[in-house]
């Protein structure tokens, strides 16, 4: 029985350790959207992942309002909202100088309102189903479970890079 116990307590000391190391060390957010995969980055080195769900046309780069499309490029988490529909939400700083050049050379708006986000308040009870097939109107969607996480260790200012 000692043995059980020692062994259950060195197990929760190291992945308390591993979780402290983590906290705050976030310095880049990774979207591989083929993948449908988001990945925290510290010092370049994959530290957790999660599946996600994206726009539900999740092909290409957003290029106007409605389309329904997640942007491509490099971005900044710059707000934070613990009250959103959608569980909590980070705000994703699109459209960027050269998505409002692009839109505006097609005479169409960029669209914005683009969030890392949890689940609809009304569908929580979903889970990691949610990423069966991608559902937002653009944004990233993951867990309202995985987005207590991300709230914990993503600082407003950390850069968001959407890859396709």
């Amino acid at each position: 029985m000692r043995i059980v116990a020692t062994a259950f307590f060195l197990f929760t000391t190291v992945i308390f350790l591993i979780a402290q190391n983590v906290r705050g060390d976030v310095d880049r957010v990774v979207v591989y959207k083929q993948q449908r995969k988001l990945v925290l980055q510290s010092g370049g080195k994959e530290v957790r992942s999660y599946k996600i769900a994206l726009g539900s046309e999740p092909v290409g780069p957003k290029i106007r309002q409605g389309d329904h499309r997640t942007p491509e490029g490099v971005y900044v988490l710059d707000g934070r909202n613990p009250n959103s529909h959608f569980y909590k939400a980070f705000h994703i700083s699109y459209p960027s100088s050269k998505d409002v050049a692009a839109a505006r050379k097609l005479g169409v708006s960029p669209g914005g309102d683009i969030m890392l986000h949890g689940l609809p308040k009304e569908y929580a009870w979903v889970g990691k189903a949610h990423t069966l097939h991608d559902w937002t109107d653009g944004c990233i969607a993951v867990s309202d479970e995985e987005m207590d996480e991300l709230w914990n260790l993503i600082q407003v200012g950390t850069p968001i890079d959407i890859r396709p």
